[in-house]
C-alpha cells in the first residue's frame, strides 16, 4: 500500500487495476453470450473511472434523471432508467438521455407510453415473479410480501401491452447464479405466455459475477436459455460486480479510550462514510486485523460522530492501536462513496484513484461549502 500513508484521511481510494480485472471477467460475459452488460450506476457512479469502464462494457443503468444524465453525458453507450415512478417535470428529459425506459406499473406506461414511443425509444415493464432467493434482508428483497417493486401476474394486463418490447426483474442481492437459474424458472411459470412477444429482457442486477466463487459458467446458460428458447436480447445490470474489492477507506486512530474494553476513535464514521454497516448491517474488511479475540489486541472501532451506535465493529491487531495509525478498510468502492452524508458536519472523505502503475491521483476534494451548500 505504498503512498497510502501520505494521503490525508478520511479517503476513498479506487483501485484502477482491480477495476479492470472485473471488467475483464464481465467483458468476457458478454463476447461469449452477445448479452450486454450495463454499471448500475446506483452501486458506483464514480465518473472519472467511465473512459475505462465504456472500453469493456455496453453502458449504464439509471434510477432516476440524475444518474440517467450522468450515464448519458460521461459514459454513452446503452443508457437503460427504471424508477417506481416519474416525475412528470422530470419524464421528458429523461426519455432524452434513456434508450430504454422501464414502468414499474400499468399506470406509469399508460401516463407516458405516447411520449416514449414519439420519441422513437424502447418500453420495458418490471415484473415480480414473487420468488424470494434472499434470507434475512428484506430491506433489499423486491419479492418481499407487499413490495412496491414490480408487476405481479395478478396485475399484469397481457392486453396493455402496445409498444412494450421488453421485460425486466430486479431480485437478487450480492448473489450467485443458482439464484438467478430458480428465479428464471419462476418467471417461466408465471410470465412464460408473455415472453415470446417481447424482444429483449433485463435481468436486472444483484449478480456477484466477480466474486471469486461465482458460476459464470451457470449465468452464461441462463442467457442462452433466454436467448435461444425467446429470441431474446439479455441485458444485465450489476452495479457491486463493477467495483468489488476495487476500492478503499483509509482512515486514521484519533484516540483511544476504554469502557469494559479498548475503543478506538476513527476520523471515519460508520454512519456518514459507510452507511451499509449500519444499514444491512455488516462488517467490512480491515487490512490486517482479525475478529474479535482472534488476534492479542482486540478493539472498538468507533466515530467522532454523537450517534452513540456509530461502531464500524471489532477488531483485533498483532500490536497495539496508537493515535495516528492509518487503517485500511477494504471494498470500499461500492455503495459507500454514493451513499455517503455530512451528519454531524463530518466532512466527507477525499476520492482517490491508485492507477495501475501505482500512482495515486487526488480525483476530488471535499470541503466546508460542500457541507453549507447542501442545506
Amino acid at each position: 500500500m505504498t503512498g497510502f500513508e501520505k494521503i490525508p484521511t478520511p479517503c476513498y481510494i479506487v483501485d484502477e487495476e482491480k477495476l479492470i480485472h472485473n471488467l475483464e471477467i464481465l467483458k468476457g460475459v458478454e463476447q461469449r453470450t452477445g448479452a450486454k452488460i450495463l454499471l448500475a450506476q446506483k452501486a458506483f457512479s464514480c465518473y472519472h473511472t467511465y473512459p475505462i469502464i465504456r472500453e469493456y462494457v455496453s453502458g449504464t443503468a439509471a434510477s432516476g434523471l440524475f444518474e440517467a444524465k450522468l450515464g448519458y453525458e460521461e459514459m454513452g453507450g446503452e443508457n437503460h432508467v427504471f424508477s417506481a415512478a416519474y416525475r412528470e417535470n422530470e419524464i421528458d428529459e429523461i426519455i432524452s438521455y434513456c434508450g430504454h425506459i422501464i414502468f414499474n406499473s400499468f399506470s406509469q406506461l399508460d401516463r407516458y407510453r405516447d411520449r416514449v414511443l414519439k420519441a422513437g425509444k424502447k418500453i420495458g415493464l418490471r415484473i415480480n415473479p414473487e420468488f424470494s432467493t434472499q434470507e434475512g434482508h428484506e430491506i433489499y428483497d423486491p419479492c418481499s410480501p407487499k413490495s412496491r417493486l414490480g408487476i405481479t401476474r395478478k396485475n399484469f394486463r397481457e392486453d396493455d401491452l402496445q409498444g412494450v418490447t421488453g421485460l425486466h426483474f430486479h431480485t437478487l442481492c450480492e448473489q450467485n447464479s443458482d439464484d438467478l437459474k430458480k428465479t428464471l424458472d419462476a418467471i417461466e411459470e408465471k410470465f412464460g405466455d408473455i415472453l415470446p412477444k417481447m424482444e429483449w429482457i433485463n435481468f436486472g442486477g444483484g449478480h456477484h459475477i466477480t466474486r471469486e466463487d461465482y458460476d459464470i459458467q451457470l449465468l452464461e446458460s441462463c442467457i442462452m436459455r433466454m436467448k435461444e428458447k425467446y429470441g431474446l436480447e439479455v441485458f444485465l445490470e450489476p452495479g457491486e460486480a463493477f467495483a468489488l474489492n476495487a476500492g478503499y477507506l483509509v482512515t486514521e486512530v484519533l484516540d483511544l479510550t476504554e469502557n469494559d474494553m479498548p475503543i478506538a476513535i476513527l476520523d471515519t464514521s460508520a454512519a456518514c462514510h459507510m452507511p451499509d454497516v449500519l444499514e444491512m448491517p455488516y462488517r467490512p474488511p480491515l487490512m490486517n486485523s482479525g475478529q474479535a479475540g482472534e488476534k492479542k489486541f482486540t478493539y472498538r472501532l468507533g466515530s467522532q460522530t454523537c450517534l452513540a451506535g456509530d461502531s464500524i465493529g471489532e477488531y483485533s491487531f498483532d500490536e497495539p492501536l496508537k493515535i495516528g495509525d492509518r487503517l485500511i478498510f477494504c471494498d470500499m468502492a461500492i455503495y459507500s462513496m454514493v451513499k455517503n452524508n455530512t451528519f454531524n458536519g463530518m466532512p466527507l472523505p477525499s476520492i482517490y484513484l491508485k492507477k495501475s502503475g501505482g500512482e495515486i491521483v487526488l480525483l476530488r476534494q471535499f470541503g466546508y461549502n460542500d457541507f453549507k451548500e447542501r442545506l
